[in-house]
């Protein structure tokens, strides 16, 4: 009923595709239920290193056969402003003492290794793993990297945030666009212009970009159920990807209390901030999100907003308190479920028929 040119690319039943959610969410468990339930499970390996990436791959073909994809951020160039670090740990510095972090605990002026040979680090893992696919984030990489991969015969997926974005993901060599509308929960993928500036509803980026690429566009951002779905297709997507959705399964590995909060908020409580990362993404205000409206601006870029942020965040999880921690979501948490993976994809799809049936 739903099978195209996406999901014979990717090898899968259904055209459903676990958002790569970074940051621990996308556990082996995870991954690999959506895979076997028909879809396509997907890691989040934007913040892994290539030893902890190898390892999980080789956890998940264990527990399935079926095709699964890693996604990895595009490294993009940053500057480390000592007057930026200083302005924003003189900011953060009551908060630590709110949640108790030990001096030893606080990351003064974060360290980072050469984003670049890292990525091909991971690129690298990703090939002798003969992981099937293999999607892309915040940016497109070279093209010697597109090339090699291609060798390998690894599908590959950009992420896109307006039209040209997904004009360059196809020009560049990509299989398949995936357009990520403002509704998306998390960091999205905007690489031509600033985040701020690609806000455009995911109902409106479907069907212009369908008119303007040949490969196929999946739909992302807010989705939940077989309507998003059947929404998504009648305008032109070949299939969907949602993270808030799953993020609320029982194999998710988002803290109990992450799920908590969005299984219990409304639409009009989530929100766009760069205070946990110094990148915009979307999530539900706490009041972490409130104290820190004011300074925004003058917050360091990602990723060294993410570091400096990194103990509060912990802290606040490992606590089980929400006003510190990055509560991503989409917005649409009010269809969220508490649900295994199987049951939310097999409602979808029962769903689905029933709209082609009823339409």
């Amino acid at each position: 009923m739903l099978n195209n040119k996406m999901t014979e690319l990717l090898q899968i039943q259904y055209p459903i595709i676990q958002a790569p959610m970074a940051g621990g969410i996308t556990t082996s468990e995870l991954v690999a239920e959506v895979s076997n339930a028909g879809g396509l499970g997907s890691i989040g390996a934007g913040y892994m290193t290539p030893v902890q990436i190898r390892e999980q791959i080789i956890e998940i073909k264990q527990l399935t056969s079926n095709p699964f994809s890693i996604n990895l951020f595009v490294p993009n160039e940053f500057f480390v402003i000592q007057d930026e670090i200083d302005s924003a740990n003189q900011v953060l510095q009551p908060l630590r003492d709110e949640l108790g972090i030990r001096d030893e605990d606080r990351m003064e002026i974060p360290q980072f290794e050469d984003e670049l040979d890292t990525f091909h680090e991971q690129i690298k893992v990703v090939i002798e793993e003969k992981v099937p696919v293999c999607s892309f984030t915040f940016g497109i990489p070279s093209a010697e990297v597109i090339r090699e991969l291609k060798q390998h015969n690894i599908i590959l997926m950009g992420t896109a945030t307006t039209v040209e974005e997904a004009i360059e993901v196809e020009k560049a060599g990509m299989d398949i666009v995936i357009v990520q509308g403002s509704e998306a929960g998390g960091h999205r993928g905007s690489f031509l212009l600033h985040a701020q500036e690609s806000l455009i509803g995911l109902m409106s980026l479907i069907p212009q970009t369908v008119d303007q690429v040949n490969i196929p566009v999946v739909a992302a951002g807010g989705i939940m159920d077989g309507r998003g779905l059947m929404a998504s297709v009648c305008l032109g997507a070949s299939g969907v990807q949602m993270g808030t959705a799953f993020l609320t399964t029982s194999e998710s590995g988002a803290p109990a209390i992450q799920k908590e909060e969005i299984l219990y908020a409304h639409e009009d409580q989530t929100v766009l901030t760069r205070a946990f990362s110094g990148k915009w993404a979307r999530g539900i205000k706490n009041k972490y999100i409130s104290e820190m409206q004011q300074h925004e601006a003058t917050l360091p870029e990602f990723p060294v907003q993410n570091a400096l942020t990194k103990g509060i965040r912990s802290a606040s999880s490992s606590q089980k308190n929400p006003d510190f921690m990055s509560l991503w979501s989409g917005q649409s948490p009010r269809l969220a479920e508490k649900q295994t993976v199987s049951k939310l994809i097999k409602k979808m799809i029962a769903e689905a028929k029933h709209l082609k049936e009823t339409l």
